[in-house]
């Protein structure tokens, strides 16, 4: 979710009844380096609590400085470790959903983090595997309760499937059956209806939501109330939906500083926000070129304020999908599973997935 769970964005999901909400994903070696982007990626608002921080890193070195800095400096309350990114500049250097497969170098860089957390939780997320040839995720999952993180999330998806397909539920159940710790379920959750049937399709404690939230902060509102054995759901009106638009620019606005920033930054979620709604093309185009609030609130109001929730995109797909595709990996790196040496350049040294 690198660009969508920034501060604004983590707020209406708060408002919402998000349980808890991670930040962008952050590189250890930018972090360390206080590369003033990733400071500025990890600020928090006030009253935001518990503060959770993603990492990603292939190097245990580098991972236990920036979680003694973070420790030190009481940046995070929690540390949620990304072994789930799948993009090429991630695998092709050794890190995200590649990183399971190096069963020792995995082992040393999770134990490092946990050491320097100094009981602060830590938490990793990951993928089935590199793809069906090469799973990964029961044994790196053991690892990492051995090593003693608190939980264990699972994308039930391979790298080679990106967003693919449909996720692999059983493999939720299967990890849920080998861990002690709790396990939480991630793919395919578009309705809180998703949520009940997976973890009672698999017995996982809980649930992780990403491309499923995109343009529809309230589905944190459905899934509080579907957990609490309600049958209430939000079917905001286009007029509802307008509103939150407004005021998630607004937020953008006045995190990143100025009005246009924020505009700006907001313009690739307007389609997300809209999808089934009653929208022109041309209206479309304008509120994704918008660069003013001022700009952006009089196309919104052209649109009509009384159109109902289109029932029929429930339970549809959101964000991005594609089709799988050949994981981009080190050279060699497949050869020897417990080799713990670091690739040569692997630490990226900007942030985000």
């Amino acid at each position: 979710m690198a660009g969508i769970t920034n501060v604004a964005f983590r707020q209406l999901c708060r408002e919402q009844g998000a349980g808890l909400y991670v930040c962008e994903m952050i590189t250890t070696r930018a972090l360390v380096e206080r590369n003033p982007k990733t400071m500025s990626m990890i600020r928090f608002a006030e009253g935001e609590h518990p503060r959770s921080l993603q990492l990603y890193g292939v190097d245990p070195a580098t991972i236990r400085k920036a979680v003694e800095m973070i420790v030190e400096e009481d940046l995070a309350d929690h540390i949620d470790m990304n072994f789930g990114c799948s993009v090429p500049k991630v695998t092709r250097r050794g890190g995200g959903s590649a990183l399971p497969w190096k069963r020792r170098l995995f082992a040393s860089i999770v134990s490092s983090a946990v050491e320097a957390a100094q009981g602060r939780p830590v938490t990793v997320k990951m993928r089935i595997g590199i793809d069906e040839d090469h799973e990964t995720y029961l044994d790196a999952a053991r690892i990492a309760q051995d090593a003693g993180v608190a939980w264990v999330a699972l994308h039930a998806r391979t790298a080679a499937q990106r967003y693919s397909g449909t996720a692999r539920w059983d493999a939720i159940a299967a990890l849920k059956q080998a861990l002690d710790i709790p396990v939480l379920g991630n793919g395919d959750i578009w309705e809180a209806t998703d949520a009940l049937r997976m973890m009672a399709a698999t017995g996982c404690d809980g649930v992780v939501i990403g491309r499923g939230c995109l343009g529809r902060p309230w589905l944190f509102a459905d899934l509080a109330a579907a957990f609490a054995g309600s049958d209430a759901r939000s079917l905001p009106s286009l007029g509802e939906v307008t509103a939150l638009m407004y005021r998630h620019a607004e937020l953008l606005s006045a995190w990143l500083g100025t009005e246009r920033d924020g505009v700006t930054d907001f313009r690739k979620h307007v389609a997300w926000y809209l999808k089934g709604f009653p929208a022109g093309g041309e209206l479309r185009r304008a509120l994704a070129m918008s660069s003013s609030l001022a700009e952006l609130g009089d196309l919104l109001a052209e649109l009509d304020h009384e159109a109902p929730f289109p029932h029929e995109i429930l339970g549809q797909p959101r964000g991005r999908t594609g089709t799988p595709g050949k994981v981009v990996l080190p050279e060699g790196w497949l050869n020897d599973r417990d080799s713990d040496l670091v690739p040569e350049g692997a630490e990226l040294d900007d942030s985000g997935g």
